[in-house]
């Protein structure tokens, strides 16, 4: 497969024409949101052979999607609470990811243990159990080992050779293991809803709910202030920690996850993602994730965040310091704060006491809360319920104001009233069982004609085999498409940063949807995340719209 998958380019001239045609027709199913969720939905709709349009009031990706550590992962830390069922769907949909929907976006990714001084040997050999209990989710769910290798011990000297940066005082030697990773998730989120689009969906950034009801939407076109009525037969609120300002039966408390973006050289010959004790905590560790780049990400940090949900959550110095703190106490040369070269936070939409939401909202409003649990901090949540017996929830209650959001369930919730139809909570891993949940539900309560769900056979845009000869950055972030981003790279050479060219920045003009530079700079390419880096290419990311 190579060249554009026909009907999949977005870009500002579709979106004008398909604006009009939204204002003026009845649509099956209205998405409002185009994070992972949204657009999934969009997605699952769409290939159902119901008409959609989705609408976001920013872009997309503009939310906690992008924010997210980029793993996916088979839900270890869910065994280790005894939630199996949850750690096997996030196994299934890991699965799934790598081997069929995604398979050029996801790959398997190696993560060392060390075995510090802090870590006991009774800690070292709970963990280990909890591997190879992974392990043996993988080959339930029919992940292929090649794809996803098993766990094994360390001596010391591999463990350094992996990650030479490691204290080698008190080192003992490190556990191995594999877990998915994404390597970018607003571009898993740009597929997402090009491959909805590629099945007639209408993707409409920039493009605001103002009100939400059963019936459909009144909306304002972001870039001309123009206001419109959107008519639907169901709607999905798929809106993430803004759920709450559409829909008012939803009750979340946000959870800010801090990462850190070393500079390149900061952590010099580190092969490996480590997994570092956080001091204190029986279950929890740092992420430390090397790029292709040279940087590093560090993260996260899970803090509650109260009062009005910002547009774009700030990583305060507080965190910075908190993670710097854990990293360096592993570490055999300090890294200094001058090489955090840039920060980024996402607010995960945790659902606030999932004992009383799951069992209350639920059973007052016919919807259906509760489910699965995550617990693991990749910036989101999941879970799903039956929807017909009043929904059910964790049993724990809202932990209150002064509760730790660790504590809080990961899952995620489909709540439905009439026809509006309101999915929260949710992790990247499972974005997609948790788009097909919401459009059951939607379907289902709007009597809608529509077959079950097929989003685990279709293969996103971009996945399949590169052509021969493909240069290897093509490849790896393109995929089968590289054949026809290609021309438009060499063409346009001059680069713009992190190895992306002029030529990129006008693929994602023509066919991903960017609308201005911020869609370049922070959403198409991850340019944005140092502001310095940001700074060089401002100018080559404006001339692409003059």
């Amino acid at each position: 497969m190579s060249g554009v998958v026909p009907g999949s380019s977005l870009n500002a001239a579709r979106r004008a024409r398909e604006l009009v045609r939204t204002a003026e027709e009845r649509v099956d199913v209205l998405v409002v949101g185009l994070g992972a969720t949204g657009a999934g939905a969009a997605l699952d709709a769409a290939s159902r052979g119901l008409d959609v349009a989705a609408i976001d009031a920013q872009d997309l990706a503009f939310g906690t999607s992008r924010w997210s550590s980029k793993l996916i992962h088979g839900g270890l830390r869910y065994l280790a609470k005894g939630q199996v069922g949850v750690a096997y769907e996030s196994a299934v949909e890991r699965g799934v990811l790598l081997t069929r929907t995604a398979p050029h976006l996801v790959r398997a990714h190696p993560y060392v243990l060390p075995l510090t001084p802090g870590v006991t040997g009774a800690r070292a050999a709970t963990v280990m159990t909890g591997y190879l209990l992974g392990d043996g989710l993988r080959r339930a769910a029919g992940t292929p080992r090649r794809l996803l290798p098993g766990p094994s011990a360390l001596p010391a000297g591999r463990v350094r050779e992996l990650a030479p940066v490691l204290r080698a005082d008190g080192l003992r030697g490190g556990l191995l293991s594999w877990d998915g990773r994404v390597l970018d998730d607003a571009r898993l989120v740009v597929a997402v809803a090009r491959t909805a689009a590629a099945h007639g969906a209408r993707i409409l950034t920039r493009c605001r709910a103002l009100e939400l009801r059963p019936d459909g939407a009144r909306v304002r076109d972001e870039l001309t202030g123009e206001e419109f009525e959107i008519r639907a037969r169901a709607v999905v609120n798929a809106t993430g920690v803004w759920a709450g300002g559409l829909d008012p039966r939803v009750r979340l408390r946000p959870s800010r996850g801090t990462h850190l973006v070393l500079a390149a050289g900061a952590l010099p010959g580190l092969r490996a993602g480590l997994h570092v004790p956080i001091p204190g905590e029986s279950n929890r560790f740092a992420l430390v994730l090397p790029q292709a780049d040279g940087r590093v990400y560090v993260g996260l940090t899970d803090v509650a965040v109260d009062g009005p949900v910002p547009d774009v959550p700030e990583a305060p110095e507080e965190d910075v310091r908190t993670l710097l703190d854990v990293l360096n106490g592993v570490l055999e040369i300090e890294v200094p704060r001058k090489a955090v070269a840039g920060a980024y936070a996402g607010l995960r939409p945790l659902l606030a006491g999932g004992g009383h939401t799951g069992g209350h909202t639920g059973g007052h409003t016919g919807g259906h809360t509760g489910g699965h649990g995550d617990g693991h901090t990749d910036g989101h949540a999941s879970g799903y319920g039956d929807g017909h017996t009043g929904g059910y929830g964790d049993g724990r209650g809202d932990p209150g104001a002064g509760g730790r959001t660790a504590d809080l369930s990961r899952r995620h919730a489909v709540l439905s009233s009439g026809g509006l139809v309101t999915v929260v909570g949710g992790k990247l891993t499972t974005y997609r069982r948790m788009a097909q949940d919401a459009v059951d539900r939607a379907v289902a309560v709007r009597g809608l004609r529509a077959g079950p769900g097929r989003t685990a056979a279709i293969p996103l845009v971009g996945a399949g085999r590169p052509a021969a000869g493909t240069p290897r950055r093509l490849a790896e972030r393109y995929g089968a498409e590289a054949a026809a981003v290609r021309p438009l790279v060499e063409s346009c050479p001059e680069p713009v940063g992190l190895g992306l060219t002029r030529g990129d920045l006008l693929w994602s003009v023509r066919h991903e949807g960017a609308l201005d530079a911020g869609d370049l700079l922070d959403r198409r390419t991850r340019i944005g995340l140092v502001a310095a880096d940001r700074v060089r290419a401002l100018e080559a990311a404006e001339g692409m719209f003059g």
